[in-house]
């Protein structure tokens, strides 16, 4: 009597590509960095005379002025600084959040279709 023994193995060959995601991770990343750090500067009445301050200001005013006039400011006089909680700054950041965390779902890593199929067969014969 004869056996056969019949066994298939099937794999994709192809890696996914994550080149967009991780792109899009970067941009949106850069961005909530720069507002965050905006926010931090206001909340504790930094300098906006100095050219970091002064900079992240910049870049970053043509997004949260977008949110501006929403909710009013709050603003505390120290003794050597005002410090200023900017509402629009904290809305930004939640709008960016969501706008990257939308756009990071509509992006796929493209995956490759090509597999591979390996057959195997054994066959013994056995007498009785």
């Amino acid at each position: 009597m004869v056996n056969m023994t019949r066994r298939t193995e099937t794999h994709n060959s192809k890696q996914e590509s994550h080149m967009g995601q991780t792109i899009i991770g970067i941009v949106f990343g850069v961005i909530e960095i720069l507002l965050a750090f905006r926010l931090g500067f206001k909340l504790l009445g930094a300098n906006p005379g100095n050219d970091i301050v002064r900079g992240i200001y910049s870049v970053t005013q043509y997004i949260v002025g977008l949110f501006e006039g929403i909710f009013p400011r709050v603003t505390t006089d120290g003794i050597e600084t005002t410090s200023v909680f900017e509402p629009s700054t904290a809305i930004a950041m939640l709008v960016v959040a969501l706008i990257a965390w939308g756009v990071m779902k509509l992006i796929k890593p493209r995956s490759g279709h090509r597999s591979e199929r390996t057959e195997y067969t054994d066959q013994s014969s056995q007498d009785k």
